[in-house]
């Protein structure tokens, strides 16, 4: 059970994957921070100021030991923008990806066999008696 197991974790695709999920961290790491740290407030100045982080809907007040109850609709909302410009950039990063490999892919031509050859020199013979 153990090898197999080796042998299933050390193929290309489980160890691609691995890479893959380790970088798409880091790239949403990168990315929620320019939403956060430039798009969005940059956003917020268009609009007369508004901060969507904290925006927040009331739904009920607090009363006793009953805490109030927010809807946070601003954490939403840059959400849908992070996963936006996350979908965006990755459909931007694949389509540069297919595109190069469609440029390596294509086919040489194949070189004629002994045969075509043949009949390539045949028909020339032919052109010259002409």
């Amino acid at each position: 059970m153990l090898k197999e197991f080796k042998k299933f974790a050390m193929r290309g695709n489980v160890v691609d994957l691995a890479v893959g999920v380790i970088i798409g961290g880091a790239f949403g790491k990168i990315v929620t921070s320019l939403v956060n740290d430039v798009i969005m407030p940059l956003l917020g100045l268009l609009l007369g100021g508004i901060n969507f982080a904290e925006d927040k809907l009331l739904l009920r007040e607090a009363s006793g030991t009953t805490e109030a109850l927010y809807l946070n609709y601003g954490q939403f909302v840059q959400s849908v923008i992070d996963f936006l410009i996350i979908s965006f950039s990755i459909f931007l990063f694949i389509k540069a990806i297919n595109s190069v490999k469609k440029k390596e892919e294509k086919p040489k031509p194949a070189e004629p066999t002994k045969e075509e050859i043949l009949l390539t020199e045949i028909r020339d013979l032919l052109r010259e008696r002409k």
